[in-house]
């Protein structure tokens, strides 16, 4: 049974300009604390929760989101895409489906939320994967309506007790989150654009190799860790998809980061899609001091740690280009996450070798 939350609540989602500086997620929750004080930033947005704004801006949950829309706009050059529902799982799953520019308002009613969520694929609820998604359609749930038809206690039987519970929450509509005014842990991120749309996933695979290897580089470099890893891939119709994928421990190597990237690439089941850049983020990093090592059997992933030290003093000696994984040689000049020329390939690429 879906139920209205009573709640307003705007998620918002930038396409920050490539110049953008450091200081710019200050700059920006500073504008938006102009309109509440309960605001809460995210790697590529904001979530603000309007419940108490609109009696004081005497203006809906529209208008009030149409201003902030224009004053991003104004200040800092930033285009957004915008939703507004009762819950912030509702709004970001809203959000994630506007084009730029434009914004999308479901109603607090039973029956405006019912309309958006249940003809949703299932894999666009929170924590759905792609594994996940496709264990329910065997049982033919595929749309959000047909995982909210089915009893609580046979999705727990498919998923187990806790997922099961959370995901038979999510298909009703119900999402208990609030907007979280405290920061977001430090993050890194880095992001790639395509000279032009790019159907092959064997060059999407590729270049999340290369920003892993970047992140992991940086990472090394100021002595930290991730605990999980964000992946943006934004198409051609300038839709955008965003997946998170927590670390099975956190890292700072490059083969890890890596395979947790391809990990979170695969769940998306991307069929041709043309994409026009990719983005890869480190989440909640922290001291590499605080770094736990899972023993294993298998010394397998020894030798390209080994072989990442080397790198990693090699780089600091001769640059970050001089070396590089031998999964992008692909061509005489491979492909980087950082320096890109016209024809989508990095410049100064004499004297690099490949690893």
């Amino acid at each position: 049974m879906i139920m209205m939350s009573g709640r307003r609540i705007l998620r918002l989602s930038f396409d920050l300009p490539p110049d953008a500086g450091a200081d710019l997620p200050e700059r920006l929750r500073r504008l938006l604390e102009d309109f509440t004080p309960r605001v809460q930033i995210l790697e590529d947005g904001a979530l603000l929760d309007l419940t108490g704004a609109t009696r004081w801006w005497q203006r809906d949950a529209r208008g009030i989101t149409e201003l902030v829309q224009l004053r991003a706009l104004a200040y800092f050059g930033m285009r957004s895409s915008a939703a507004v529902a009762g819950t912030p799982m509702l709004a970001a799953m809203a959000c994630a489906l506007t084009p730029l520019g434009r914004r999308t308002v479901i109603d607090d009613s039973p029956e405006a939320i019912s309309a958006f969520l249940r003809p949703r694929p299932v894999r666009e609820l929170p924590g759905v994967g792609g594994k996940t998604a496709a264990l329910l359609g065997e049982y033919g749930l595929h749309t959000v309506g047909d995982v909210a038809d089915v009893p609580q206690h046979t999705l727990q039987r498919i998923l187990g007790a806790r997922a099961g519970r959370a995901l038979h929450e999510h298909a009703q509509g119900h999402d208990t989150t609030i907007v979280d005014p405290t920061p977001a842990p430090a993050s890194l991120s880095t992001e790639h654009r395509f000279p032009r749309d790019e159907l092959d996933p064997g060059a999407h695979r590729r270049i999340l190799l290369a920003l892993a290897d970047d992140l992991g580089a940086r990472l090394r470099a100021t002595d930290q860790i991730a605990t999980g890893v964000t992946c943006t891939m934004r198409y051609a119709d300038l839709s955008a998809t965003r997946r998170s994928r927590t670390l099975p421990e956190a890292t700072q190597h490059t083969v890890l980061l890596a395979r947790t990237a391809y990990a979170v690439y695969d769940s998306l089941g991307l069929q041709r899609a043309r994409v026009r850049s990719i983005a890869l983020c480190a989440d909640a990093l922290r001291p590499a001091d605080r770094a736990t090592r899972q023993l294993a059997l298998d010394g397998g992933d020894d030798k390209p740690l080994a072989i990442e030290a080397v790198a990693d003093r090699a780089r600091t000696r001769y640059g970050h280009q001089v070396i590089y994984p031998a999964a992008l040689a692909v061509s005489a000049r491979p492909p980087s996450a950082q320096q890109w020329d016209q024809g989508g390939r990095p410049e100064n690429d004499r004297g690099r070798r490949a690893t």
